[in-house]
């Protein structure tokens, strides 16, 4: 297993940081990304010596990310419906600037669903056939999420800002 460890501990470091990310994008929250990139590097880490011979791990680990967030939003919702009142969650802004604070606001108005697809398509830049694998749901529903998201994006920003930052985000990679 030390080569396993060691062979690992290569991935964690090449990988967490963007774990990290997409769970913030996620979540618009740094502390929950953090546990949730730990807790799918965790369960990577358990699945290891099956994982290690997959073509990419890291899609692996970032599936385990996004289950584990529908998960926890699935288990939100029933908390929420015993609940009469809550207390709302503080949140943090990013650290963005200018255009980028601008359309980080509009995305997180998304619903869940479709700003993780739009997360997925255009900041990850995968393609809509692994989008749906990762969300666990069959790609005409990754063309309706993001085909939605971008229109909630576009009437709030303007369509020619919404057009022009995410074609430009598409064409030029994460």
């Amino acid at each position: 297993m030390a080569g396993d460890d060691r062979e690992f501990l290569d991935f964690f470091a090449d990988e967490f940081w963007s774990l990290r990310r997409i769970g913030f994008l996620l979540t618009g929250d740094w502390g929950e990304a953090e546990e949730l990139a730990q807790e799918a590097m965790a369960r990577t880490f358990a699945a290891w010596p099956r994982v290690r011979g997959y073509d990419r791990p890291a899609a692996f680990a970032r599936k385990v990310l996004l289950n584990r967030h529908r998960s926890l939003l699935r288990r939100a919702v029933v908390e929420a419906r015993h609940l009469l009142a809550s207390r709302p969650q503080e949140r943090h802004e990013p650290d963005f600037s200018g255009d980028d604070l601008i359309l980080w606001q509009a995305l997180r108005r998304l619903p869940a669903r479709q700003r993780a697809a739009i997360v997925l398509r255009y900041y990850l830049d995968l393609s809509e056939a692994e989008v749906a694998r990762q969300l666990g749901v069959p790609a005409g529903t990754v063309k309706s999420l993001v085909h939605r998201g971008l229109a909630r994006l576009r009437a709030r920003l303007g369509a020619a800002y919404a057009g022009e930052r995410l074609t430009s985000n598409t064409e030029a990679g994460p």
